[in-house]
């Protein structure tokens, strides 16, 4: 397995294909009946990680073990954090083998089973070096997860650099591919469009699982909003990027103090990190007083994310595009009710569950937001929300996917 995402999110509060990454680690340790190694690319070359290698760098990655000090080599490594260069340290002290970019196709030759599977999951380390090293090396099956096409569907949302850089990675799983996993159908029918040309590889499509994290406390200065008489709050998820939509809320919330200016507002709390390409966002966030019923919250646990879920009216999910949307999904297993833009892969995974608006249309979803502040149960469905016919996509269902063609 690819770890060099995971990697390089050392001390990262993690995103949902982060998530997605590791749910894979979690899954592989737990085979006995084959031998399991990772492989992570490092500022000087590769490393590889036998099965108690896999073991220790998933105790760092779930905080159960502290990451090391970093050594002298990762100290000279340049564009890499703190904490990116700590973890390359460890990965050195627990590398079954290493070598140089150009020795890679010898070292897989030498350290893995022939006909091994390789699985790719975090859209970071397909190059050419690496599949062909694996291709021609140890003459690895290559099972590449893709998340989704928004870089090529949508590249207004996306860095202007990534657009070429996703082109070529599906170039190269075009070429090199031989299982595609596919997190959705939508997914899949907007990538295979790119792939056309090439051919497509065979595929799989498997819905990702969801296992929200067990609530924890949370800070002191947000454990009011668990108190019964708690004023009624909403929670948005995500990296603050354009993509999300933060605008359309933050406009929602302008017109709202406006509309009734003597009126208390129900709070709106930003859940993530600033992502790119969105100043003006920030430009608004950073102008809020201390007393705004808007809170920017960047550095949430999971469990305290589980927390604020559990108590929010609802989850709002403005998005313009998603592969997935695994915290809208993650949020519906919690029984928190979600307000979600009306996207394909919405329809598909999550069906009639949520409220949909459609993206553009704020006075509708200002006046979804009033109805469920003033009623909890407006959205007329049970249980917080949740009908009582909604399962949630569990992983034992996408491994034995998964694992079934592998």
């Amino acid at each position: 397995m690819d770890i060099t995402r995971l990697v390089s999110r050392a001390g990262e509060v993690l995103t949902g294909v982060d998530r997605v990454e590791l749910a894979y680690l979690r899954r592989f340790i737990t085979l006995r009946d084959a031998p399991v190694f990772a492989l992570s690319r490092t500022a000087f070359g590769y490393i590889m990680l036998d099965f108690a290698g896999c073991e220790a760098i998933l105790a760092r990655i779930e905080g159960q073990a502290e990451w090391g000090e970093a050594d002298r080599l990762s100290r000279m490594a340049r564009g890499i954090s703190v904490m990116q260069k700590r973890a390359q340290t460890d990965l050195r002290r627990m590398a079954l083998a290493r070598c140089r970019p150009y020795g890679l196709q010898k070292m897989l030759a030498s350290r893995l089973p022939r006909g091994a599977q390789y699985f790719n999951t975090g859209h970071s380390n397909l190059t050419d070096r690496t599949l062909h090293g694996l291709r021609h090396g140890p003459e690895a099956e290559i099972n590449v997860l893709i998340h989704d096409a928004i870089p090529l569907d949508y590249p207004q949302y996306t860095r202007p650099e990534a657009v070429p850089r996703f082109a070529a990675m599906l170039r190269r799983v075009g070429a090199y591919a031989d299982r595609v996993i596919y997190n959705s159908e939508d997914t899949r029918r907007r990538v295979e469009a790119y792939l056309d040309a090439a051919g497509a590889p065979p595929c799989v499509v498997a819905h990702l699982g969801v296992t929200p994290a067990a609530p924890s406390p949370l800070p002191s200065d947000l454990a009011r909003y668990t108190r019964p008489d708690a004023a009624p709050f909403f929670v948005i998820l995500g990296t603050i990027e354009p993509r999300k939509n933060h605008a359309l809320l933050l406009d929602i919330w302008d017109r709202m103090a406006l509309d009734a200016p003597d009126a208390p507002l129900p709070h709106l709390l930003i859940c993530g990190k600033r992502g790119w390409q969105n100043e003006a966002v920030f430009a608004r966030l950073d102008a809020l007083r201390d007393d705004s019923p808007l809170r920017e919250l960047p550095n949430l646990t999971d469990g305290q994310i589980t927390t604020l879920l559990t108590h929010a009216r609802a989850l709002l999910f403005p998005s313009f595009a998603e592969g997935y949307g695994l915290p809208a999904v993650e949020a519906a297993r919690l029984g928190c009710p979600v307000v979600a833009s009306d996207l394909p892969v919405f329809q598909e995974v999550l069906g009639a569950l949520p409220v949909y608006a459609e993206v553009n249309d704020s006075y509708l979803w200002q006046k979804i937001i009033i109805d469920l502040a003033t009623n909890e149960q407006a959205t007329g469905t049970t249980d917080k929300g949740i009908p009582l016919q909604f399962t949630a996509p569990d992983w034992d269902s996408h491994f034995n996917a998964v694992l079934r063609m592998a």
